[in-house]
Protein backbone atom coordinates (compact mmCIF):
# COMPACT_ATOMS: atom_id res chain seq x y z
CA UNK A 1 0.00 0.00 0.00
CA UNK A 2 1.65 3.34 -0.84
CA UNK A 3 1.00 6.16 1.14
CA UNK A 4 -1.93 8.59 0.30
CA UNK A 5 -3.18 11.74 2.25
CA UNK A 6 -7.06 11.40 2.71
CA UNK A 7 -8.10 15.63 3.32
CA UNK A 8 -11.52 14.78 2.64
CA UNK A 9 -13.65 11.67 3.07
CA UNK A 10 -14.20 9.44 -0.08
CA UNK A 11 -14.94 5.88 -1.11
CA UNK A 12 -11.54 3.43 -2.09
CA UNK A 13 -11.84 0.11 -3.25
CA UNK A 14 -8.48 -1.91 -2.24
CA UNK A 15 -7.47 -5.25 -3.45
CA UNK A 16 -6.99 -8.17 -1.16
CA UNK A 17 -4.13 -7.56 1.35
CA UNK A 18 -1.60 -10.07 3.19
CA UNK A 19 -0.62 -8.51 6.70
CA UNK A 20 1.78 -10.06 9.06
CA UNK A 21 1.97 -8.74 12.61
CA UNK A 22 0.34 -9.50 16.08
CA UNK A 23 -3.27 -9.63 17.31
CA UNK A 24 -3.81 -7.46 20.29
CA UNK A 25 -6.57 -9.17 22.78
CA UNK A 26 -7.48 -7.83 25.96
CA UNK A 27 -10.47 -6.16 28.07
CA UNK A 28 -12.18 -3.42 26.08
CA UNK A 29 -10.39 -0.89 28.44
CA UNK A 30 -6.60 -2.29 27.90
CA UNK A 31 -6.87 -1.91 24.00
CA UNK A 32 -5.30 1.82 24.06
CA UNK A 33 -1.99 1.02 26.43
CA UNK A 34 -1.73 -3.00 24.40
CA UNK A 35 -2.13 -1.22 20.75
CA UNK A 36 1.17 1.18 21.22
CA UNK A 37 2.68 -2.25 22.83
CA UNK A 38 2.29 -4.09 20.10
CA UNK A 39 2.95 -1.19 17.61
CA UNK A 40 6.44 -0.59 18.98
CA UNK A 41 7.35 -4.15 19.12
CA UNK A 42 6.30 -5.17 15.18
CA UNK A 43 8.60 -1.59 14.43
CA UNK A 44 11.57 -3.09 16.43
CA UNK A 45 10.74 -6.63 15.07
CA UNK A 46 9.74 -5.51 11.16
CA UNK A 47 13.08 -6.41 9.34
CA UNK A 48 12.48 -10.37 10.40
CA UNK A 49 8.87 -10.16 8.17
CA UNK A 50 9.97 -11.29 4.51
CA UNK A 51 8.50 -9.52 1.62
CA UNK A 52 7.74 -6.31 2.77
CA UNK A 53 5.90 -4.06 0.58
CA UNK A 54 6.18 -1.09 2.25
CA UNK A 55 7.72 -1.12 5.96
CA UNK A 56 7.11 2.77 6.83
CA UNK A 57 3.74 2.13 7.15
CA UNK A 58 1.73 -0.11 9.66
CA UNK A 59 -1.89 -1.48 9.81
CA UNK A 60 -4.60 -1.74 12.04
CA UNK A 61 -7.21 -4.32 11.71
CA UNK A 62 -10.32 -5.15 13.43
CA UNK A 63 -14.07 -5.98 12.63
CA UNK A 64 -16.50 -4.02 14.86
CA UNK A 65 -18.88 -6.82 15.45
CA UNK A 66 -17.20 -9.74 15.55
CA UNK A 67 -19.15 -12.60 15.48
CA UNK A 68 -16.37 -15.12 16.37
CA UNK A 69 -13.57 -15.76 18.13
CA UNK A 70 -10.71 -15.62 15.62
CA UNK A 71 -12.39 -12.20 14.41
CA UNK A 72 -12.00 -10.92 18.14
CA UNK A 73 -9.27 -8.42 18.77
CA UNK A 74 -7.14 -6.08 16.92
CA UNK A 75 -4.31 -6.62 14.48
CA UNK A 76 -1.01 -4.39 14.09
CA UNK A 77 0.42 -5.45 10.98
CA UNK A 78 2.46 -5.36 8.17
CA UNK A 79 1.53 -5.87 4.23
CA UNK A 80 3.44 -8.37 2.78
CA UNK A 81 3.37 -9.64 -1.10
CA UNK A 82 3.63 -13.17 0.23
CA UNK A 83 3.47 -14.97 3.51
CA UNK A 84 7.07 -16.94 3.99
CA UNK A 85 8.80 -17.80 7.21
CA UNK A 86 6.24 -15.85 9.31
CA UNK A 87 8.45 -14.94 12.29
CA UNK A 88 7.76 -16.89 15.72
CA UNK A 89 4.74 -14.79 17.51
CA UNK A 90 3.49 -13.38 14.58
CA UNK A 91 0.74 -14.24 12.86
CA UNK A 92 -0.74 -13.67 9.56
CA UNK A 93 -4.14 -12.14 8.27
CA UNK A 94 -5.73 -11.71 5.14
CA UNK A 95 -8.15 -8.93 4.41
CA UNK A 96 -10.47 -9.72 1.23
CA UNK A 97 -10.96 -7.04 -1.39
CA UNK A 98 -13.36 -4.27 0.24
CA UNK A 99 -14.50 -0.33 -0.32
CA UNK A 100 -13.70 1.59 2.40
CA UNK A 101 -14.90 4.90 3.30
CA UNK A 102 -11.90 6.85 4.15
CA UNK A 103 -10.94 9.98 6.19
CA UNK A 104 -7.02 10.88 7.79
CA UNK A 105 -7.11 11.56 11.16
CA UNK A 106 -4.31 13.73 12.03
CA UNK A 107 -3.73 15.03 15.84
CA UNK A 108 -3.91 13.29 19.03
CA UNK A 109 -4.75 9.53 19.68
CA UNK A 110 -7.50 10.71 21.66
CA UNK A 111 -9.46 12.71 18.63
CA UNK A 112 -9.75 9.27 16.66
CA UNK A 113 -13.07 8.50 18.34
CA UNK A 114 -14.26 12.17 16.84
CA UNK A 115 -12.57 11.48 13.38
CA UNK A 116 -14.75 8.28 13.10
CA UNK A 117 -17.71 10.12 14.39
CA UNK A 118 -17.59 12.66 11.66
CA UNK A 119 -16.80 9.62 8.77
CA UNK A 120 -19.96 7.96 10.31
CA UNK A 121 -21.65 11.08 10.08
CA UNK A 122 -20.34 11.18 5.80
CA UNK A 123 -21.41 7.04 5.49
CA UNK A 124 -24.83 8.39 6.83
CA UNK A 125 -25.66 11.58 4.69
CA UNK A 126 -23.98 9.90 1.26
CA UNK A 127 -26.71 6.59 1.88
CA UNK A 128 -23.65 4.03 2.27
CA UNK A 129 -23.58 1.15 4.48
CA UNK A 130 -21.30 0.24 6.75
CA UNK A 131 -20.45 -3.16 7.03
CA UNK A 132 -19.57 -3.48 10.62
CA UNK A 133 -18.99 -7.52 10.52
CA UNK A 134 -16.15 -6.98 7.98
CA UNK A 135 -12.95 -5.72 8.53
CA UNK A 136 -12.03 -2.53 8.98
CA UNK A 137 -8.88 -1.01 8.53
CA UNK A 138 -6.41 2.42 9.74
CA UNK A 139 -3.42 2.78 7.96
CA UNK A 140 -0.59 4.69 9.96
CA UNK A 141 1.98 6.41 7.99
CA UNK A 142 3.11 8.44 11.86
CA UNK A 143 2.60 6.48 14.97
CA UNK A 144 5.71 6.99 17.25
CA UNK A 145 4.16 10.16 18.95
CA UNK A 146 0.97 9.66 20.63
CA UNK A 147 -0.14 13.73 20.06
CA UNK A 148 0.75 13.46 16.32
CA UNK A 149 -0.35 10.23 14.62
CA UNK A 150 -1.46 10.36 10.91
CA UNK A 151 -3.37 7.80 10.17
CA UNK A 152 -6.40 7.20 7.79
CA UNK A 153 -9.35 5.68 9.33
CA UNK A 154 -10.80 2.95 6.74
CA UNK A 155 -14.26 2.04 7.42
CA UNK A 156 -15.91 -1.32 5.60
CA UNK A 157 -19.20 0.09 3.23
CA UNK A 158 -21.10 -1.36 1.06
CA UNK A 159 -21.50 0.46 -2.73
CA UNK A 160 -24.36 2.06 -3.46
CA UNK A 161 -24.34 0.15 -6.67
CA UNK A 162 -24.84 -2.93 -4.68
CA UNK A 163 -28.16 -2.07 -2.47
CA UNK A 164 -28.80 -3.23 1.01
Amino acid sequence: MKENVFNSKTIIPLDELKLVGYRVLCPGDQYSVEIPKATRRLEQERGKIRHLKNPAIEIGAFVVDSDTDEEDGYWICMEVEAFEDIPEGMVTLTIPAQSYAVWEHRGPTTGIMKSYEELHQWIDENHYNRLTSSWHLEIYYQWRDSNNLNVALLDTVQDKEKGA
